[in-house]
């Protein structure tokens, strides 16, 4: 209960800021990008020449790189299981503090939102893909929910959104450039856009554990070492098609998106090291005697993960996912 109301504590501190907080890492609604400013437009009389186009130029895009895209969006779409999740941290009251974490909550999801709005539109549009299959997918993802062992810590939820929300960044910034490559120019603009979001959502929650360091540093080293050492697992852990087992073919998602380059062992690894540098933590002192051992490990991790890393190997054969015509 003590660690729990100094938890409480910590977040009540850092919400008295968040009408900077908000205006530093979120855009106005009235001057953010909208999913149908890059889509064909169906009042318009050049829609259905606009929607060709658009499949032509999907046409183009390799079969991984189809698996990706769409587990990609059906990781968006997957956004009440997010929301949700961060709602129920300590420290973040819907009812009786609206204006403080919740606030930050809502207008995070609400940017969140329209990444899988949009890629929906464009895959819907590009005729390549089984609907019904996606939709079932997404379904399934929301139903099962997932299990990020964050508990209601909110030292531990943010060092999985600070990771988290960096991976994404990466992953979509690959396949941007991956539609680049092959000529697809408009798709590639759409996973550049989404990229830029995730990465200003990726410093958000990174600044929210640089603060936490600055008030609460033994307690934030171990929950940063504790949420390490069960490994930071992705939101789409759960993916499956009609019929399947829970989680059943996210491990051919993980292989396509190895395959492509999109997301690697590698990635995950640089990423931890990012957060090592940035949040400075080998040079923290004044540590209690666990939080001390905790920062040794975490500073040994990324010579481990590297070593772990070389001895995968990755499938070469594609799975054929029934998403896919």
């Amino acid at each position: 209960m003590e660690k729990r109301n100094e938890r409480i504590e910590v977040m009540n501190h850092l919400a008295v800021n968040m009408d900077d907080i908000v205006s530093k890492y979120l855009i106005p609604i009235e001057t953010n990008w909208q999913p149908s400013d890059f889509l064909p437009d169906a009042s318009k009389e050049s829609f259905f020449d606009e929607v060709k186009e658009l499949q032509q130029a999907a046409r183009e895009l390799p079969y991984d790189y189809w698996a990706v895209l769409i587990g990609d969006m059906i990781t968006e779409e997957a956004l009440p299981t997010y929301e949700s999740s961060i709602m129920v941290v300590e420290g973040v009251d819907m009812i009786k503090e609206p204006q403080g974490w919740a606030r930050w909550t809502r207008a995070w999801t609400a940017e969140e939102n329209r990444h899988g709005d949009l890629l929906n539109k464009y895959i819907y549009l590009s005729g390549r893909v089984n609907m019904k299959a996606v939709e079932i997918s997404t379904q399934y993802l929301i139903s099962d929910g997932f299990d990020i062992k964050t508990d209601d810590d909110p030292y531990k939820t943010f060092v999985y959104t600070s990771f988290q929300e960096l991976a994404t960044n990466i992953s979509h910034r690959r396949t941007a450039s991956l539609a680049k490559k092959h000529g697809n120019n408009s798709l590639s603009k759409m996973c550049a856009m989404i990229a830029a979001d995730e990465m200003r959502h990726h410093k958000a929650y990174k600044s929210f554990i640089a603060s936490i360091f600055e008030i609460d540093p033994s307690e934030m080293m171990l929950a940063f070492a504790e949420m390490m050492k069960q490994k930071i697992v992705m939101p789409a852990h759960f993916l499956r098609e009609l019929n399947g087992e829970k989680g059943g073919i996210y491990g051919h998602f993980s292989d396509a998106a190895q395959r492509l380059g999109v997301y690697t062992g590698k990635d995950y690894i640089e990423i931890t090291e990012l957060l090592l540098k940035d949040w400075d933590i080998a040079k923290m002192t004044g540590l209690t005697g666990p939080a001390a051992k905790a920062q040794d490990y975490l500073m040994r991790l990324p010579d481990r993960l590297t070593r772990l890393t070389e001895r995968i190997k990755i499938p070469e054969i594609e799975y054929k996912f029934s998403w896919v015509n």
